[in-house]
């Protein structure tokens, strides 16, 4: 490994100055710890800083959408070759803190020869002191003289003012690729005592927070860390950590962890560690990464992860601590219907009774940024669709930091072709967001341990096949159902049938029927028109034992129905063979082996693609899903009475769709 910069944590040498390019990182391991200081001390936080002037402001050239609405105002922050000196070819890895005199530390990764995660990179700063309206030039807090120097975890000392940034460190590379497994990754620690303007030296950690057998993989943040304001542990600093280890062979057990310091950052050890091995089939049940943190007003630390390579991909997970950081009360958990990405995210408490939650709201892919709020820190979160959406633009990694009073500041990766071009700052207000919103409207759910499923954007009630269905008008109408431990299907047998109406006049493309579990690669099953090319289409996509990639099996009638006339669908699963049944007539595919629900991203859509890129325009009526394969006699006396098969085993999901009743309940189940 090269040399790097002297150790030490006497020192402080100012910093040059210097700007640099963004670019591109899609690191899959690096760690996250981000939250935000709330409660009593959050007065100690907040600059006196102006309203937020109406309307959004985007400087010329910049090339992206802008949120409507009062109260928002972004700009590009870092971009390769924004300013002049600074050869940087990429910036990633966004982190944000407010100091004690109100000033805003954005802080990244100035990649020199190209956007890969271990490539030559500086740690790079811009301050704002008037609430990010304005930024100075850029500074270079820690060169990497050819090694790879980030993973920025920053927090504020609220006591002294004294800023602390944990980074890692590992060789550096002449290409693109990422460090070889297992990578030798140090955590380092420096600090500034004068608002960000200068930095100590950075001195080595591994002795204190980094054990011999975290051998594979390290890493800080990326993302602010917590300083605690509550309870026997007030004034404790806390940052995330993530870490693997290595047996000789492979890669064994995930690590997701807390570093705690009790005198404002000289002396750092390890707190609560959960431990996941890698499993006999070579998976990992869960594996979370890349953690964001938050104190709530009770004094427990909220923790909130990356899902990364575990078997319950396309959300995250969290879990608390009830003793300052020191222990978990419980291992990580999947929070099912907190759609996100493999991907970084941020929780900041705007105040004690809103929690802000920054990520891609996509399950499968970086883009759509949206924030997402908490009504009781961190208990349950709002889904997608009540989200505040940034952007529906590429984008990654962010970090949040409270700018003023209802005023967050919002670093976040983006761009029009890749998350990976710039670095965007935005500053919005608690108005822009808007207020609580009351519980949407459901439709009840009448298989066994239903619930009722959420109405979504104003969807109608129509005259259906039998009795009443429900109308969509292709722009954001949808029905969705919580998850339910009785709702994934697993590697078994089953029948999805429902009946359709929908028009060639407007149509246009994908029409989404059904869709249940995750898109793209994840497990999922899917019923969709498709009039474009003339068909129905019902999907598999599946995931055997093991750590192998998903397979897909699709078959397709010939027709695609688009007449305006109501007509009966249905997918059956049975025999190695996947059968699409429209009005009676049947077409078989080979069916893939494996099962379609493996994780719990397993909500059930109707109208919309779990994405939300696709809306249908037409109407529904009757969906039903049952855990096994109806016979050719059940399936045709489905169609042609509505009547129940007389078996037992009933159906999984049953949505007639004949009622709309107000709302009873709004928000994301959590289990802390």
């Amino acid at each position: 490994m090269a040399a790097h910069p002297p150790t030490g944590y006497r020192q402080r040498a100012p910093l040059a100055h210097s700007s640099s390019p963004p670019g591109p990182r899609i690191s899959w391991r690096a760690a996250a710890a981000s939250a935000v200081l709330c409660g009593a001390l959050l007065a100690l936080c907040l600059p006196q800083a102006a309203a937020v002037p109406g309307g959004s402001v985007t400087p010329a050239g910049a090339g992206f959408e802008e949120p409507a609405g009062a109260g928002f105002e972004e700009q590009v922050l870092f971009k390769a070759g924004q300013e002049p000196g600074h050869g940087y070819a990429c910036y990633r890895i966004p982190a944000i803190v407010t100091t004690t005199r109100g000033t805003l530390l954005a802080f990244a990764e100035g990649r020199k020869d190209n956007c890969g995660d271990a490539t030559d990179i500086d740690l790079v700063l811009k301050r704002s002191t008037d609430g990010g309206r304005s930024w100075e030039p850029l500074r270079i807090v820690d060169p990497g003289r050819g090694d790879t120097h980030g993973n920025p975890a920053p927090v504020v000392d609220r006591r002294t003012g004294r800023i602390v940034l944990a980074t890692t460190y590992n060789e550096g590379r002449d290409d693109a690729g990422n460090c070889d497994v297992p990578c030798d990754r140090t955590p380092h620690l420096q600090y500034s005592d004068d608002d960000g303007r200068s930095w100590s030296r950075p001195r080595e950690l591994t002795a204190q927070i980094r054990p011999a057998g975290w051998n594979s993989w390290y890493a800080t943040g990326p993302g602010h860390g917590i300083q605690l304001a509550r309870g026997p542990h007030r004034g404790r600093l806390v940052i995330g950590l993530n870490a693997e280890s290595h047996d000789g062979t492979r890669t064994s057990a995930n690590h997701a962890a807390l570093a705690l310091s009790d005198d404002g950052g000289a002396h750092w050890r390890l707190g609560a560690v959960d431990t996941h091995e890698v499993t006999a089939d070579r998976t990992y049940r869960q594996k979370p990464s890349e953690l964001t943190l938050a104190e709530r007003s009770d004094g427990a630390v909220y923790v909130n992860g990356r899902e990364q390579d575990g078997t319950e991909l396309g959300n995250r997970d969290d879990a608390v601590s009830r003793d300052g950081g020191a222990s978990f009360t419980a291992p990580f958990r999947a929070l099912p219907e907190l759609y996100s990405p493999m991907v970084q995210g941020a929780v900041a408490p705007l105040r004690p009774g809103r929690w802000l939650f920054s990520a891609p709201a996509d399950p499968d892919r970086r883009r759509t940024l949206t924030i997402r709020s908490s009504y009781d820190q961190g208990r349950t979160w709002e889904s997608a669709e009540r989200g505040r959406r940034v952007t529906t633009d590429w984008s990654g990694y962010s970090d949040m930091a409270v700018v003023g009073p209802g005023t967050t500041g919002l670093l976040y990766e983006a761009g029009k072709a890749d998350a990976r071009q710039e670095i965007r700052f935005a500053r919005f207000t608690e108005e822009w967001l808007g207020e609580r919103r009351g519980p949407d409207p459901t439709t009840p759910d009448r298989a066994p341990g239903g619930r009722g499923a959420y109405v979504l954007g104003g969807a109608r009630p129509v005259g259906g096949r039998f009795g009443s269905g429900l109308g969509f008008d292709g722009k954001d109408d949808a029905v969705r159902l919580p998850y339910r431990a009785s709702l994934p299907l697993g590697a078994r047998d089953f029948t999805a049938a429902l009946w359709f109406r929908y028009g060639a006049s407007g149509a246009g493309g994908e029409q989404p029927f059904l869709w249940m579990g995750g898109v793209g690669g994840a497990p999922q099953v899917a019923l969709r028109g498709e009039p474009r090319q003339g068909r129905i289409a019902g999907q598999v996509t599946a995931l055997a034992e093991g750590p192998g990639p998903s397979r897909t099996a699709t078959v397709r009638s010939v027709g695609a129905y688009d007449d305006g006339r109501w007509h009966h669908l249905a997918l059956r699963r049975t025999g190695g063979r996947l059968t699409l049944t429209v009005d009676g007539a049947s077409t078989t595919v080979p069916d893939v082996p494996g099962s379609v629900s493996r994780n719990s991203t397993f909500g059930v859509h109707l109208a919309q693609r779990p994405d939300a890129r696709a809306f249908l325009k037409g109407d529904l009526d009757e969906v039903r899903v049952y855990g096994r394969a109806l016979a050719d006699g059940e399936l045709a006396a489905l169609r042609a009475t509505n009547a129940p098969p007389a078996r037992s085993d009933g159906p999984v999901l049953w949505l007639p769709l004949d009622r709309v009743d107000p709302g009873d309940r709004a928000g994301v189940a959590s289990r802390h």
